[in-house]
């Protein structure tokens, strides 16, 4: 598995991003082969199957994400404003700053591939015995042509590495409640393979993209003479509340 401190996962760099490319192509022309064949036997399977699939599928909303971290984001701003200056004022700065990250981190990813769906305007599996997986309505779309690439792959796979970033610790859980969330894509006859692995793509590396440009700025994070971003933690924002929970449990 990628380390999280590299700078781009699975040593992405900018001599070999043109190979990079060439495969992410080559895999989604290689799938596009398998895609009705994959997609429609999924949705084949018993409503007793499906129904997990049916479940984890939120777990790719971006709502539940953005939501909150935007809330998150403009009451601590008006926090710092209010806040007179030290530790407190520090702890909200930097709870601005990861709200700010985990925002931005899905957030602009998923703003891309809703311009990428637009763009492409594929139709969906659901459309297949009338439109077949090659039926295209470009820019100007509704919902059941806007499946490539997928959404919710994207939001899934770029909540991971966030999280990741900051909590190495938990980043295989969500990871595989990431992947799990991209296959119930296609079970539950929204997405084909081949747009769930376009979304994973996209999702995984706008958030390392979100996460260099904080590094670069010394916003939570460090990018290092090695070239690793290493994650700086909330020292401030820990200390501020472990005071509180004392002072309550006292």
């Amino acid at each position: 598995m990628t380390k999280l401190t590299q700078r781009w996962p699975l040593g992405l760099d900018r001599k070999n991003w043109p190979d990079f490319a060439a495969a992410i192509i080559g895999v989604l022309f290689i799938l596009v082969f398998l895609d009705a064949y994959v997609s429609q036997s999924l949705m084949a399977w018993p409503p007793a199957w499906q129904a997990p699939f049916a479940f984890i599928t939120e777990f790719g909303l971006s709502d539940w994400v953005l939501i909150p971290s935007l809330l998150v984001f403009v009451l601590a701003a008006l926090a710092a404003r209010l806040v007179p200056r030290g530790l407190y004022r520090r702890a909200t700065y930097e709870l601005c700053l990861v709200a700010s990250f985990i925002f931005v981190g899905v957030g602009l990813p998923g703003l891309l591939v809703n311009l990428l769906k637009r763009l492409f305007g594929r139709a969906r599996p659901e459309l297949f015995a009338d439109a077949g997986t090659f039926q295209f309505q470009h820019l100007i779309n509704d919902w059941t042509f806007q499946s490539f690439p997928s959404g919710h792959a994207t939001t899934a796979i770029g909540t991971a590495f966030v999280v990741g970033f900051m909590a190495p610790r938990y980043f295989r859980l969500i990871l595989l409640i990431a992947v799990m969330t991209g296959i119930s894509r296609v079970v539950i006859g929204m997405h084909y393979p081949t747009d769930v692995v376009a979304g994973f793509v996209i999702g995984t590396l706008g958030a390392y993209a979100v996460r260099n440009f904080y590094g670069r700025r010394r916003w939570l994070f460090a990018q290092l003479p090695d070239g690793s971003v290493r994650f700086r933690g909330t020292p401030n924002l820990r200390t501020a509340w472990r005071r509180i929970f004392h002072r309550r449990a006292a």
